[in-house]
């Protein structure tokens, strides 16, 4: 695909879901002469999920390791290492995320992801306004709409099953960004604790990943579910007909004809 394609494929999977953000491109540079994205912001203070939340609404932004705010998702990239009030089991005792440190060290295993240094900055953006083709598309949106993007994903790989990884932390930097880019598949996660803090994202809404050589064939997919089964699963046709018949069964049942010769 030429950067057009990916344009109009990304606004085509947008309006067929209706989306209300839009998908996100992620870029791992290796190297800061890779790539100069002068429309991009580079971003200070600030969380990954946040940086995602802002590209996600339509802005174009760098993050690096004098940028990124959270310490967990900047060990997970490799920019530093995890902190020993993480790496102890104590920090999620004091966010009331646990209440034993072993069960702490526990879910941090495996969370840094990359080798320290590896990773020299994040580029993230807009898949509609893509200037260069991205490592991973990130979608946040309501759980119904994801549900679309991983059905087409598993129509894209023969109808496999989709298994998914998470330990209800770090949901957007480890669960859906580096997980697929590490694991080549697609990966859900529910969110978890500091995204749903410090985003907007909201209580009905979650989070997938997966690597870009897969998007083609998932907007295809999506354009292909739009025609029917969106359609159908989202009019609640078998739905109403239960109503309808729940209503017409209470009219019949005895307790019904019961109550109304007592009035």
């Amino acid at each position: 695909m030429n950067i057009s394609q990916v344009k109009e494929k990304a606004k085509i999977l947008k309006e067929k879901i209706g989306m209300d953000t839009y998908p996100v491109g992620v870029k791992f540079i290796f190297s800061r002469d890779t790539i100069i994205v002068e429309k991009a912001v580079r971003l200070y203070g600030y969380r990954y999920c946040q940086a995602l939340m802002n590209a996600r609404h339509g802005k174009h932004v760098m993050l690096d390791k004098e940028g990124i705010a959270c310490p967990a998702a900047a060990a997970a990239f490799g920019f530093k290492p995890l902190p020993d009030g993480l790496k102890n089991g104590k920090g999620l005792i004091g966010f009331g995320i646990t209440k034993n440190e072993d069960t702490g060290i526990e879910m941090f295993k495996g969370m840094t992801v990359l080798n320290f240094g590896e990773l020299k900055e994040l580029y993230l953006f807009p898949l509609e306004t893509s200037i260069i083709e991205p490592d991973i598309v990130v979608i946040e949106d309501q759980i119904e709409k994801l549900m679309w993007i991983a059905l087409a994903y598993l129509n894209a790989k023969g109808g496999k099953r989709l298994e998914s990884s998470t330990a209800i932390l770090q949901a957007t930097c480890v669960d859906a960004t580096l997980i697929p880019f590490k694991q080549h598949k697609m990966n859900l996660s529910y969110g978890c604790y500091g995204c749903r803090d410090a985003t907007d994202i909201g209580p009905d809404q979650a989070v997938l990943g997966f690597p870009f050589s897969d998007f083609e064939t998932i907007a295809e997919y999506i354009e292909y579910l739009s025609m029917k089964a969106i359609l159908h699963s989202r009019g609640k046709n078998a739905y109403t007909m239960l109503k309808k018949k729940n209503a017409e069964d209470i009219l019949k049942s005895d307790v019904f004809q019961i109550n109304q010769k007592e009035e």
